[in-house]
């Protein structure tokens, strides 16, 4: 939100204090300022070289060079159809302007000007803006000549006083400018750029940030008187309002002004209106975006005579309700608008007439024909408004306010303020009395404060006149008690609940008026509590730091995906279906980690190397309850093993002992030894005959393999195979794991190899099961260390060679390691046909 400088000295006196110390506080207040513009106020310098606490742009308006003029004659060029020269007085002396705006163009050539117009005139050797150029470019004034005419100053338009992008024609002050006066004093202003977050709603207002900063610097809020004159026929008489569904529209208000002239706004209200944002377009629209920025209320305008028309010149009845599914609305924008019925449409007895909260439509919009007008201001459900506004993609000033939350008593205060505003601008008429609808009308808040309490959990020391104090300022209504203050929330805040939830609500509000950079480092007063471990926490913890320190990188990705994007590698037949979802690709929380995995790959596969692992939850839809949430791990590498140096010319990519190594070591530095690794298909997202099943004490715990070369196709990814690990981290945590310490032996041991040769479609794990078996306790290691293939033993053959270490409580001797081999040999023959390799 923009908020002018000069608009929030309407409500608070703000002498004393720098723009940038402005800035400051309502930042520090929790109104974060993200930019300062300069619009003629002098920009703070410092003599230090030091850097602006804020984003800082704009320009200074000399005081001396840039000032109000006022133009008595425009004369034509004597050669140049498109220029006209300028009879000018700027408080001190006649001066002859050139000038090509196309604004004054029709006032050529009619002699002396009855009511001569105010304007910003820039002296030789301003620095302004230059008009023509693209973007902000600063341009000093220097005397030259234009088509034999010597030019050396000039009126100025918008955007060559940083005002707006405007440069067609130049500024024309309103007639009460005084001629001579600085531009400066006149009109130099400052813009505040804040972001208004969800819970700062209520401050989307002039009005709202002028209370926080008369909270925080003790001032008086000086809100705007709202009188006008009423006259005519009752407003009450004429129209009426129905409201099918008060959740959806708990107050709806209706005024009317009569006899307007549609013309441009003065020119004040044209520059605050671009100062903040907003497009001046006619003094009645004016009005209502003016009052809406005000008071933080959205107006909607409707042509009455147009109603009436629709109503067959009878009693207009102004209905709200529920949208049908199909049923459709031309909006302001010329765009013709399927509706659902999650929107909520305002009606008449012929049709719909708005899309509630976002935007008005074509038929009754006010034009330059206008001379009635019915003023509406509502309050509706701030959810349904979201999704409306999201759902048409209709950003605006008005779904801005409503989908945060507007309080329904800012209707009426909105309403009045816009015809004060409509009446003021273009001399009409405002008729009697408001239609009024509240059916459903908010409980203000009501919550018990102690000192103790604010000493509890604020950390510092306050009376109760001073609790007091901070919260009137903030229009709080604070009653003394025996033991405290009674406080009741404000008619404009909806985010003040009750009991221990109010109580955090109205103690964040005193924090914050009595200024958080006020409060002192101070030691905890409550017991801290006991401090209890989170094994499952520290558990994973333990798994990441292994990870990392075998050379994987850890991402975290969204939980939120599509159901097409995960059918890449698994297909689901249900999903947990978001309600409100960001955007169509984020509309169901996923089922697969490896999914989210692989599209990280997809994003970085320019990178010769790449190590992933993520650790999160999966979401499986449970019927009518909240989802299971198991936890799970994937492991994803593909790329080279080793990256490519002076010194290294070329390396292999990974391959599937790559992964197995790393579970290995993963699963060691976790404690369990009893693993083994089965050959599986049954996973169709991993390549067949390169893909195991992890087993960790008798349960399976995970599968990991190469992935499918169709899976990978589908993803824009290299040719390197892409490897791929699974966990299910709540089974594998179920598993206990060894913490054995075994004694030195004081005896050698015996080493020994042996390979023998067997089918290739025996599997290795099945070998050295058999030969633990048979070694008994004596056959201490059993490890892997060759595997031959070769023609000279056969097809369909391989070799395995096996470390085997025996150790017994005696020293063995050769003879005792031969008997052992010997039964291991025959053991392996008769099971599964294996021969000694010589």
């Amino acid at each position: 939100m923009k908020v002018p400088l000069s608009w929030l000295k309407d409500y608070i006196d703000l002498d004393g204090y720098t723009v940038e110390d402005l800035a400051r506080m309502l930042t520090l207040a929790g109104l974060e300022v993200d930019e300062i513009k300069y619009a003629g106020l002098p920009m703070p310098t410092y003599e230090d070289g030091g850097r602006h606490e804020f984003k800082t742009s704009g320009i200074g308006w000399d005081r001396d060079k840039i000032v109000v003029a006022e133009i008595r004659e425009v004369n034509p060029h004597p050669n140049a159809d498109k220029l006209t020269l300028l009879d000018l007085f700027d408080g001190e002396k006649e001066q002859v302007v050139l000038t090509g705006a196309p604004n004054i163009f029709d006032l050529k050539g009619t002699g002396k000007l009855p009511n001569p117009l105010k304007v910003a005139y820039a002296k030789e050797g301003s620095t302004i803006y230059d008009g023509h150029a693209d973007g902000l470019v600063l341009t000093t004034l220097k005397r030259a000549k234009i088509r034999g005419v010597e030019s050396y100053s000039m009126v100025a338009s918008e955007k060559e006083l940083g005002i707006s992008e405007e440069h067609e024609g130049i500024i024309l002050l309103d007639d009460d400018a005084p001629v001579g006066m600085p531009l400066v004093e006149y009109m130099g202003d400052a813009v505040l750029s804040i972001d208004i977050l969800p819970n700062m709603a209520r401050n989307a207002s002039v009005i709202g940030v002028a209370r926080e900063l008369a909270a925080l610097t003790g001032r008086e809020l000086r809100k705007p008187i709202i009188d006008y004159k009423a006259e005519g026929e009752s407003v009450e008489k004429l129209v009426s309002i129905e409201i099918s569904d008060p959740e959806l529209n708990p107050r709806f208000v209706l005024g009317l002004v009569r006899d307007v002239e549609i013309k441009p706004s003065p020119y004040k209200i044209q520059r605050r209106l671009r100062l903040a944002g907003i497009r001046p377009i006619s003094n009645v629209v004016d009005a209502t975006n003016y009052a809406m920025l005000d008071q933080g209320e959205p107006l909607h305008a409707f042509d009455y005579d147009v109603l009436k028309e629709r109503a067959g010149r009878k009693n207009i009845k102004i209905s709200t309700r529920a949208a049908k599914d199909g049923e459709k609305i031309k909006t302001l924008d010329g765009v013709d608008r399927k509706l659902t019925s999650s929107n909520v449409l305002v009606l008449d007895e012929k049709g719909s007439l708005s899309l509630a909260g976002v935007m008005g439509g074509l038929e009754t919009e006010v034009t330059d024909k206008t001379k009635n007008i019915l003023l509406e201001g509502a309050a509706w459900n701030f959810i349904n408004i979201r999704k409306t506004a999201k759902q048409h993609n209709l950003p605006s000033e008005a779904s801005f306010r409503f989908s945060r939350g507007v309080h329904p008593s800012l209707a009426e205060t909105g309403v009045k303020r816009g015809l004060q505003l409509m009446a003021e601008w273009s001399s009409g008429k405002v008729a009697p009395g408001l239609v009024d609808e509240y059916p459903l009308q908010p409980k203000d808040s009501v919550v018990e404060v102690t000192t103790k309490d604010v000493k509890r959990l604020l950390g510092i020391d306050l009376t109760v006149e001073k609790i007091s104090e901070l919260l009137t300022h903030l229009e709080f209504k604070c009653e003394t008690t025996k033991v405290g203050l009674r406080v009741i929330a404000p008619p404009h805040r909806l985010d003040i609940s009750e009991g221990v939830v109010g109580l955090a609500d109205v103690l964040e509000e005193v924090a914050r008026s009595y200024g958080f950079d006020n409060i002192p480092e101070t030691r905890m007063a409550d017991t801290l509590p006991p401090q209890i471990g989170n094994p499952v926490h520290e558990w994973e913890e333990r798994v990441r730091d292994l990870l990392v320190s075998l050379g994987l990188q850890e991402i975290v990705s969204y939980r939120m995906t599509s159901s097409e994007r995960e059918s890449r590698v698994v297909s689901h037949d249900e999903y947990v279906v978001l309600a409100n979802p960001i955007a169509p690709e984020r509309s169901v929380m996923r089922r697969s980690l490896l999914a989210s995995a692989l599209e990280s790959i997809e994003k970085n596969s320019r990178a010769e190397s790449i190590s992933l692992f993520e650790l999160g939850p999966v979401f499986e839809p449970v019927k009518n309850a909240l989802p299971n949430e198991p936890r799970k791990l994937v492991l994803v590498m593909t790329g080279l093993r080793q990256s490519l140096s002076w010194d290294v010319g070329d390396s292999p990519n990974f391959d599937f002992y790559d992964m197995k190594g790393r579970i290995e070591l993963l699963l060691s530095g976790l404690r369990y030894t009893d693993v083994i690794y089965i050959p599986t298909d049954s996973r169709p997202f991993l390549h067949p005959g390169k893909a195991a099943e992890i087993i960790v004490d008798d349960k399976i715990v995970g599968v990991f393999g190469e992935l499918h070369p169709l899976v990978r196709d589908k993803y824009e990814v290299g040719d390197a195979p892409i490897l791929a690990a699974e966990f299910d981290l709540d089974v594998l945590r179920s598993v206990s794991p060894t913490y054995g310490i075994k004694a030195v032996a004081d005896v050698p041991p015996i080493l020994e190899d042996i390979a023998v040769i067997l089918d290739e479609a025996v599997p290795a794990s099945k070998v050295e099961a058999l030969i633990r078996q048979t070694g008994g306790k004596v056959l201490t290691a059993v490890k892997l260390f060759d595997v031959y293939r070769d023609e000279k033993i056969g097809a369909g053959k391989k070799s395995l060679a096996y470390n085997l270490t025996y150790q017994s409580d005696k020293t063995m001797t050769d003879a005792d390691a031969a008997a052992i081999r010997k039964k291991i040999v025959k053991r392996l023959e008769h099971e599964v046909g294996a021969k000694l390799r010589s």
